[in-house]
């Protein structure tokens, strides 16, 4: 059913290499617009490029660092027994599909998926939901590895400590599959970056990506007019949306006048004074140029505009 890899003496970097070759758990949700942190162009040029960017971050250490904890928590709470895997499989019926599990359940057909998460998503994990994403993380990793049921703990920091339990479902399993096959097969192998998808994520791939503007070059513009002017249509309605918006707040500041706060059963405002600080860098680049243009830093990135022609 899979293929497997050992993990043991790898370094990060010949681990991050390894996981361009296939989908991984991680990747599948983005993969399903589902991942509020990536989509599916970050999906897609990960895999293209042959350059290993090691993102890291403190959260996403605490994360790491904070595994063999969460692990600890879910045999106390269930009683279970588990232990790292320290292999990369590969599915034989979808070769496309990775998976990195965090641990496997001894003398149980499942695996477990170790989380932490700060106290302001607490709700996110509320009444036994879990986060989209991360279900379907843990959907692929039964796609691949054949397993029959996946438990998902998390540690809220500071706070709780719940874990869930899911259960193989074969038509979800089975989209799941054709989603990622069609995300591969159609995007990575030919080299065809997926469609936007509104996200920041994208944003900042179309950023990266199309870095620089050669100059004085164009082309026709050719199949966006009808998507122009429904864009100018949305720009005037969010015109109107945002003065709406400004008045309702301006009539409640006439209300509360001197008063920093009002409130009742249902909402609580505060108008609350702020104190800001900022340089004058228009008189220090008048009264010290040459201060000014030791501490200057110049970038470039590329403004989109649109005018009717």
């Amino acid at each position: 059913m899979y293929q497997t890899v050992s993990t043991v003496g790898l370094s990060r970097e010949e681990w991050l290499k390894m996981r361009k070759s296939g989908i991984g758990g991680s990747d599948a949700g983005a993969i399903c617009g589902l991942n509020p942190y990536s989509s599916p162009m970050n999906v897609y040029q990960d895999k293209i490029t042959d350059t290993v960017e090691d993102i890291d971050n403190e959260a996403l250490r605490q994360g790491r660092d904070l595994e063999d904890y969460v692990a600890k928590r879910f045999m106390e709470e269930t009683g279970l027994k588990v232990r790292r895997s320290n292999k990369m499989y590969r599915s034989k019926e979808y070769p496309f599909m990775l998976a990195d599990v965090d641990r496997l359940v001894i003398g149980e057909d499942a695996g477990l998926e170790c989380k932490t998460a700060s106290a302001f998503n607490a709700d996110k994990w509320k009444d036994g939901r879990i986060p989209p994403h991360y279900l379907i993380q843990c959907l692929h990793y039964m796609a691949v590895t054949g397993k029959r049921e996946w438990y998902i703990a998390v540690v809220i920091l500071g706070s709780q400590f719940r874990y869930q339990k899911i259960v193989w479902d074969e038509q979800v399993i089975q989209k799941l599959a054709a989603i990622e096959g069609a995300f591969w097969n159609q995007h990575v192998v030919p080299r065809e970056m997926p469609q936007p998808d509104s996200s920041k994520a994208c944003d900042e791939v179309l950023d990266e990506y199309f870095h620089m503007a050669k100059k004085q070059s164009s082309i026709p513009l050719v199949g966006f007019d009808e998507k122009l002017e429904r864009r100018a249509l949305l720009l005037q309605e969010m015109k109107m949306l945002e003065q709406e918006q400004k008045q309702i707040e301006q009539e409640i500041k006439c209300f509360m006048q001197e008063n920093e706060a009002a409130f009742n059963d249902k909402y609580q405002i505060r108008w609350t004074n702020v104190d800001t600080t900022k340089l004058d860098t228009k008189r220090l680049k008048e009264e010290k140029p040459e201060i000014y243009q030791d501490f200057v830093k110049t970038t470039t990135s590329r403004r989109f505009s649109v005018k009717a022609a």
